[in-house]
C-alpha cells in the first residue's frame, strides 16, 4: 500500500485534526510499521462512540499498516472515581472491553495500564523527570472539561492524571497517540514537554466526538466554550436515552433514533446527520432512503454532501432521514449484539 492510500485511512472521517499532517508523512516515509495507541478509561456498557466510532478509526490505522494498540486505562478510571472506585468490577469491565474491541478491531493490540506500571523498569523515574517540567497551574489546564469551582474539589491523585497520561506515551514508544477530541490537552502538554526531555514526539491525531441524541446544550463545565459543548453533548452511557448502546435492539435503535433532536433544515450539531456522516458513510459507499412514491420515492445517496444539500432545501424529511438511519445503524450493531448475545450471564455487572 502507498502512502496516498494510508494517508487517506488515516485522516478520513472521523479523524478531524492531526498534529501534524507533514509529521504524519515523515513516519509513514520512516518507519516501516509506525506503533499507535487509543488510551480508554472504563465506564460500563459501550455505545456508538466509544467502540463503533473509535473503532472505525482504529480499523483505519490497522488497514494503513500501523501497529495499533487499545490501552485499557484502568488506574485511570480508578484515579478518576469511575465504576465507584470498584476494582473488582474495574477488572470486569476490563474483560468487557478486551472482548468487545479484540471482535469489532481483528488484529489489534490491547494492554492493560496496570501491566505497564508492574512491567516498566523506568516508568516512575521517567514520571519524575516529566514532573519537573510541570507547575500546579498547568497540570489543571491540562485536566478535561473543568470549570474553577471543581479545581476546588480535587483529591491529589487526579493531578497526576495528566502526568501519567503523558509518560504512558513514552513508555509505549508510540509515533502516533489517538484520542477523541475532548482528550487534546494531554497531547498537547507531550508537545510542550517531550522535546525539553528529548523524548521523541508523536503524530497527534483527534477524532470527531459524536454527539448525543438529545439537544446539544451549554453547560458552563468548561471555560472553553467550544469543549463545553462538544464535551457536554456527545453520547455517552450515561444517558441511556440519547445513546445507542452496542446492546440495543433493532426496536430500540428505532425508538431513539425517531424521538432525536433533528429540526428541518438545522444541520449544525444535528445528530442524526452526524450518524449519516460519521457512522453509515464510513462503511457504506450508499445510503438509501426510503420514501413513499407519494413523496417522490426512494433517495439513493452516495456522499454526506448530497445529504445535507437536500436536509438544508427542505428535500427530504427528518423522519425520511430517521427511518433509514435506524435501519443502518442496526446493521453495523447487530453482528456485536449478537456476539455478545451468548454472554448474557456474563455481563450482569454492567446492570
Amino acid at each position: 500500500m502507498d502512502i496516498t492510500d494510508r494517508l487517506f485511512l488515516i485522516t478520513r472521517d472521523p479523524t478531524e485534526e492531526i498534529i501534524t499532517k507533514d509529521q504524519l508523512k515523515y513516519v509513514l516515509e520512516t518507519v516501516a510499521y509506525p506503533k499507535h495507541y487509543i488510551g480508554l478509561e472504563l465506564s460500563g456498557k459501550l455505545h456508538l462512540g466509544s467502540l463503533i466510532l473509535t473503532g472505525f478509526k482504529i480499523n483505519d490505522f490497522i488497514k494503513a499498516q500501523i501497529h495499533s494498540t487499545v490501552f485499557l486505562a484502568d488506574w485511570h478510571t480508578y484515579i478518576n472515581n469511575k465504576l465507584m472506585g470498584d476494582w473488582d468490577k474495574i477488572k470486569d469491565v476490563s474483560k468487557y472491553y478486551y472482548d468487545a474491541f479484540k471482535f469489532f478491531c481483528p488484529g489489534v493490540n490491547i494492554i492493560l495500564g496496570s501491566e505497564i506500571y508492574e512491567n516498566s523498569s523506568d516508568y516512575w523515574e521517567n514520571f519524575v523527570r516529566f514532573s519537573k517540567h510541570m507547575t500546579l497551574s498547568r497540570i489543571t489546564r491540562s485536566l478535561t472539561i473543568m470549570g474553577r469551582s471543581e479545581r476546588d474539589t480535587l483529591d491529589f491523585s487526579q493531578l497526576l492524571y495528566p502526568i501519567m497520561q503523558s509518560v504512558d506515551v513514552k513508555a509505549l514508544d508510540l509515533d502516533i497517540v489517538h484520542a477523541g477530541m475532548d482528550q487534546r490537552k494531554i497531547h498537547m502538554l507531550v508537545r510542550e514537554v517531550f522535546p525539553r526531555l528529548g523524548w521523541k514526539i508523536p503524530v497527534s491525531l483527534h477524532h470527531h466526538l459524536l454527539p448525543g441524541l438529545s439537544e446539544p446544550v451549554k453547560l458552563g463545565l468548561s471555560e472553553d466554550p467550544l469543549d463545553d459543548v462538544r464535551v457536554s453533548s456527545k453520547m455517552s452511557k450515561s444517558k441511556p436515552t440519547s445513546g445507542i448502546i452496542i446492546h440495543d435492539d433493532e426496536n430500540t435503535i428505532r425508538e431513539k433514533i425517531n424521538r432525536a433532536f433533528c429540526p428541518i433544515g438545522i444541520v449544525e450539531r444535528n445528530p442524526i446527520l452526524e450518524l449519516i456522516r460519521y457512522v453509515i458513510f464510513h462503511e457504506f459507499e450508499e445510503f438509501n432512503v426510503e420514501r413513499s412514491l407519494k413523496y417522490g420515492g426512494n433517495i439513493i445517496y452516495t456522499n454526506y454532501h448530497e445529504v445535507e444539500q437536500d436536509f438544508i432545501s427542505k428535500k427530504v424529511h427528518p423522519m425520511d432521514l430517521k427511518s433509514s438511519t435506524a435501519a443502518y445503524i442496526n446493521k453495523i450493531i447487530e453482528p456485536i449484539r449478537n456476539y455478545f448475545h451468548s454472554k448474557e450471564q456474563d455481563l450482569q455487572f454492567l446492570q
